[in-house]
């Protein structure tokens, strides 16, 4: 005999003779059939017995569940957790997730001394395996990134619109810090394009670098300085997680947006212009290019930086076809500033108006820290420069971080890399540097060149430190021409149009924020660019919360699986139940709306039964699976909902909410209004309860 359930199934079948118990001796079997599963409960005990008197002496007992009374398991109501408990849960998620004090468990005072100086010093962890193979790979790599960071670091001090020894300054005390605290084996440090203009877009909006020079540069180490405060505070206080409101989309349309608004920037010297506008919107550099045709173009420094741009660009597809020879790309920007160099001494170029370097400072960093506002207006404009352009910054070279970590299969510890990144800045503020982070065409070359630890950022700053010291003179006659080559090639590796086609593809509404930024960078500033991405991003995150989805279930057919109807297009609904899940959390922000969803849901499910002549819905089940939490105005907005339920004859249905979700729904008293016998473990339960009808005898 059995029974089988049609639309919900439960089934009942009755097994006897051998056949349930073949083959067990001596133990107890246990068969359970619950909701939608083959049901079944059988104690056996067995003797060893004759074979023959086997099935004879053997002692079945078989629960059968009654056809209207199935097994169902009660929900489970979570034991009360005491305040302090709670609130130090909740803190340990959100600030200790990573739990890092659990090293430090059952140690003795010297080892938890010895581990807190690691945590901050990770060198003292990694340099005790350290080997002379290691450093080889170091050594190679470390001379590798110099050769690219010294022609880099001249040019990039041009955008932040500074001398161009203050950029090999911040190729020296940064990389020499971070190497010491970072976390990152591959990521290399130094100034990069994107904060470098961004800085430059800033400061010159209050002091103008030619005429006000010495506020000028004060107020870049007040921003540097500030920069890193805001980089370690977030470090310490755990609170990197705010980087990740910028979202990957953003980034990228910000990043496309910034490598073209560079780019255009580099024409000045590209063109040999000497007259060009301050702004950096494309309207106005296209206007100040163009309006320059006749008398501002230099045809000798254009040839110069047409040639050389060639070579780095053949060089880069060179190393991208063969990843063998990434060196040639590499070591492609210091082969054109040396040949550039020698090309224009040789022929006096520089007579012929090709505009040159010029004197480099030379000597190491001097102090800077009597250079900084500590006080006056001038403390609050480096203060708000500063947060800007730490916060691109450290989302910069986190992102990088992971990545490289990703491909060598090691954990980056993202609070510890802002408190090295904030402290390299603090310090390089006080140093003569300006703001640095983690450039992604050095760390790319850093990676293939072989590096092993955080070592290559010391060889690179030593390279540096001997550039500084000695050979600064050798770049007088470099033209301004080469340099503008070497950061358009530079820049061309951010425009990630394979990212955006991607983006376009997955999300329309990220491709959105992706576009916004970008179009915002290019046609008005960096820092509406910017705003832009972060508005884009915040709207974003405010849509999906306070518009969060809902979906009608319906049963997969031979099963008690209940899933979205219109990805599972042949899942049934169950006549005279509505089945919706909301997939978010309910907090005020979305209460009322997730109750009037639901509500209209059931209007329209209404009309569809009363257009076909089929039964009304008898009682709605709300799957609670995928709502992690719910506040008081969440509980309210179903109070109202069950309210407005009971004028309709409709019963409220919850089906297995979680732990959080039961505690408060308890604490406000809810099962008690609906009733505790409507809240079930899962779907399956809520619908064989609430349509018995549909259990039929075969």
């Amino acid at each position: 005999m059995g029974y089988r359930l049609v639309g919900d199934s439960f089934r009942y079948y009755r097994c006897i003779g051998e056949s349930t118990i073949s083959g067990v001796h001596g133990r107890h079997m246990y068969d359970w059939m619950k909701v939608g599963e083959f049901v079944k409960l059988s104690i056996t005990t067995m003797a060893h017995q004759d074979k023959d008197h086997e099935t004879k002496d053997m002692e079945t007992r078989t629960f059968i569940p009654s056809q209207n009374v199935p097994y169902i398991h009660k929900v489970g109501i979570p034991p009360k957790q005491g305040l302090l408990k709670e609130f130090k849960t909740t803190v340990k998620e959100t600030f200790f997730s990573d739990d890092p004090l659990r090293p430090f468990k059952d140690q003795p005072k010297s080892r938890q001394f010895m581990l807190g100086l690691q945590a901050v010093f990770p060198i003292l962890e990694w340099g005790r395996n350290y080997n002379l193979k290691k450093f080889r790979g170091d050594l190679i790599a470390g001379l590798t990134i110099a050769s690219l960071c010294i022609p880099q670091d001249i040019g990039y001090s041009r955008l932040a619109n500074l001398p161009p020894q203050f950029g090999l300054y911040s190729s020296f005390v940064p990389p020499l810090i971070y190497a010491f605290m970072g976390s990152s084996r591959d990521i290399a440090i130094g100034p990069v394009a994107v904060v470098s203009l961004l800085l430059g877009t800033l400061l010159q909006n209050e002091f103008d670098p030619v005429n006000d020079a010495v506020e000028y540069r004060r107020l870049a180490f007040t921003a540097t300085f500030f920069a890193g405060i805001t980089q370690a505070t977030l470090g310490v206080l755990r609170l990197g997680f705010l980087i990740d409101f910028l979202s990957h989309a953003a980034v990228v349309g910000f990043m496309g947006g910034a490598a073209i608004t560079i780019a255009l920037q580099q024409l000045k010297g590209f063109l040999g212009i000497k007259h060009f506008t301050k702004k950096t919107d494309i309207i106005s550099v296209m206007k100040s290019v163009f309006g320059s045709i006749d008398h501002g173009w230099n045809w000798q420094t254009i040839v110069i930086g047409a040639s050389f741009l060639a070579f780095l660009l053949s060089a880069k597809y060179l190393s991208k076809k063969n990843k063998k020879l990434f060196w040639v790309s590499a070591i492609a920007p210091l082969i054109s500033v040396i040949l550039s160099t020698l090309f224009v001494y040789i022929t006096h170029a520089d007579k012929q108006g090709v505009a040159i370097v010029k004197h480099i400072e030379k000597g190491i960093n001097p102090p800077s820290v009597n250079e900084i506002y500590f006080t006056g207006d001038n403390l609050l404009k480096g203060f708000r420069i500063g947060i800007v352009a730490g916060m691109i910054a450290l989302t910069e070279a986190v992102a990088i971080g992971r990545t490289f970590a990703s491909m060598k299969d090691y954990q980056v510890d993202g609070n510890k890399e802002m408190i090295a990144l904030g402290t390299m800045n603090v310090v390089g503020s006080m140093t003569s540097c300006y703001v640095a982070t983690g450039s992604f065409s050095r760390s790319a070359v850093n990676y293939m060149a072989g590096c092993q630890t955080a070592v290559s950022n010391i060889v690179m700053s030593l390279v540096v430190f001997l550039t500084l010291k000695f050979l600064t003179p050798l770049f007088e006659y470099t033209p301004n021409a080469i340099l503008s080559s070497i950061i358009i090639s530079a820049v061309i590796g951010l425009i990630d149009y394979e990212a955006a086609i991607l983006i376009w593809k997955i999300d329309k509404f990220d491709f959105v924020a992706c576009l916004g930024a970008f179009l915002g960078v290019v046609f008005a500033s960096v820092e509406i660019g910017l705003l832009i991405a972060v508005s884009i991003s915040f709207a974003k995150i405010l849509l999906q919360v306070t518009r969060p989805r809902t979906a009608i279930l319906g049963r997969i057919p031979m099963t008690t699986v209940y899933r979205n109807i219109q990805q599972y297009p042949e899942a049934t609904k169950v006549p005279g139940v509505l089945i919706v899940r909301v997939d978010s959390a309910i907090y005020f922000s979305n209460s009322n709306y997730t109750k009037e969803r639901i509500l209209r849901w059931l209007t329209e499910e209404e009309d569809h039964l009363r257009a076909t002549y089929q039964p009304k819905v008898q009682s709605l089940i709300i799957e609670m699976s995928p709502v992690t939490d719910i506040d008081t105005s969440g509980i309210h907005a179903f109070e109202e909902l069950y309210r407005s339920l009971v004028k309709r004859d409709v019963q409220l249905v919850l089906a297995n909410p979680g732990r959080l979700v039961l505690d408060k729904l308890y604490a406000s008293g809810f099962p008690d209004l609906i009733g505790e016998n409507k809240i079930f473990l899962t779907v399956a339960d809520a619908v064989l309860t609430c349509a018995p009808k549909i259990l039929q005898q075969v």
